[in-house]
């Protein structure tokens, strides 16, 4: 090895969701499986001037059940969909920290775009009141890292402690950064993922002027249809997706339950444009190769993609992007959009779709793309169109592509 120190192995022991199909886990895979899609009427404020007036909203969440009822106030909603999607993922892995652990185990999550609903309204508050009547809780409210620094007061987690903000490739990125950090031996264990809660008026006014989103608020449950040739838009969500990471001997030694390998992390940047990756998707090929070569994966190996697309233009980049970096087998490899019923939950997309990747693998499950109804022909790929398919495999790859140009790709391997 000239010296070098082998690469630790990463394994995943806990998942945590809070997402538009449910609280937890197990109701969102059953409503994932199912095919429902968790769009509606916004309620969260009235929408009814908007152009857009519909979003992937969580339902029935309640943080008093995992945080201090003093606490729930001074945190915006992102940060409480991130306590609890961790609380569920160290519950999930069953570890028991020790006093001494605590040195050696960080987190990671991120979120797109923070604590928005509370700018927006301490911004009213000081025009409407004026400045004494700001809370002075509202800059540790809105900051972004703010989940991951009370994740880690919550838990007494002492080790690296920090946020990516890759807009919608920030649960990628922040799963694929604790990798490597366990992967080089800094930490033992990282809760990893992302959080967002922006179903306000100023993201969904911004949203709606850049015309990103779908204007079909007359049918809310069929306004996310990744690769269809009527899609218009995305449809904004909501949620956290939060893994609890392992070094693979760690995990071991404490006899944890392992649900798969981190086998691959690929990043790059287009470097083309803020919104609109290039025609031939070359960025997202050069992250997807990236994250294959790293243990020399064979693409054919690969046996389900939960793909970025969101349901717009760029559905059919990622469908080209697919095609180079899979060739002739591109036409046999299942892939498919759980958006179509989550709707996009952009900083938070890469943790849930990292878990559903997963799950699909550990229950022998690959989630549909709903609402496929009359496929792009520039979309011509095995998107699992409307039904879950029952299909054993091995190897999943997950993809995440943001704003900015940002691309990062997962890839998992089930654990034997």
């Amino acid at each position: 090895m000239n010296g070098m120190i082998p690469k630790k192995r990463v394994v995943v022991t806990g998942l945590g969701l809070v997402t538009p199909l449910g609280i937890g886990v197990e109701p969102t895979w059953e409503a994932l499986c199912a095919g429902v899609s968790g769009a509606g009427k916004i309620t969260h404020f009235d929408a009814s001037e908007f152009p857009v007036q519909i979003a992937a909203e969580v339902k029935g969440f309640d943080p008093a059940q995992y945080i201090d009822k003093k606490e729930i106030k001074k945190m915006d909603t992102f940060i409480h969909f991130a306590i609890a999607a961790s609380q569920m993922a160290m519950d999930d892995s069953g570890i028991k920290i020790s006093e001494e652990m605590k040195d050696r185990i960080g987190v990671y999550v991120g979120s797109g775009m923070g604590g928005l609903p509370a700018i927006e309204n301490s911004f009213l508050t000081l025009i409407e009141k004026g400045p004494r009547k700001v809370t002075p809780f509202f800059v540790p409210m809105s900051i972004i890292n703010l989940a991951s620094g009370q994740i880690g007061i919550r838990f007494g987690l002492r080790g690296p402690n920090s946020s990516a903000v890759t807009a919608c490739a920030t649960g990628n990125t922040c799963i694929g950064d604790s990798y490597r950090i366990i992967q080089r031996g800094d930490a033992d264990a990282m809760l990893a993922g992302g959080t967002e809660a922006t179903i306000c008026r100023l993201a969904v006014a911004g949203f709606a002027s850049s015309r990103a989103l779908s204007t079909r608020n007359d049918d809310p449950a069929r306004a996310s249809r990744p690769f269809d040739l009527e899609r218009d838009g995305f449809l904004m969500g909501e949620g956290a997706g939060i893994l609890m990471l392992e070094e693979l001997e760690f995990a071991k030694a404490r006899g944890a339950r392992i649900y798969a390998e981190i086998i691959g992390y690929g990043t790059t940047s287009d470097a083309y444009h803020i919104t609109s990756p290039p025609e031939d998707g070359s960025g997202a090929v050069k992250c997807m190769k990236l994250a294959l070569k790293e243990n020399q994966i064979d693409p054919r190996q690969v046996g389900y993609v939960n793909a970025h697309a969101t349901s717009t233009f760029a559905d059919k980049i990622e469908t080209r992007a697919l095609k180079t970096t899979f060739g002739e087998y591109a036409r046999e490899l299942p892939v498919s959009s759980t958006k179509s019923m989550t709707g996009h939950l952009l900083g938070a997309a890469g943790g849930a779709e990292a878990i559903f990747s997963i799950l699909a693998m550990v229950r022998g499950v690959l989630p549909p793309t709903i609402n496929l109804e009359n496929p792009d022909p520039e979309c011509d790929l095995d998107y699992i169109p409307n039904k879950a398919r029952p299909k054993k495999i091995s190897i999943a790859l997950s993809n995440s592509f943001g704003f900015g140009g940002v691309n990062a790709t997962l890839v998992f391997k089930k654990y034997e």
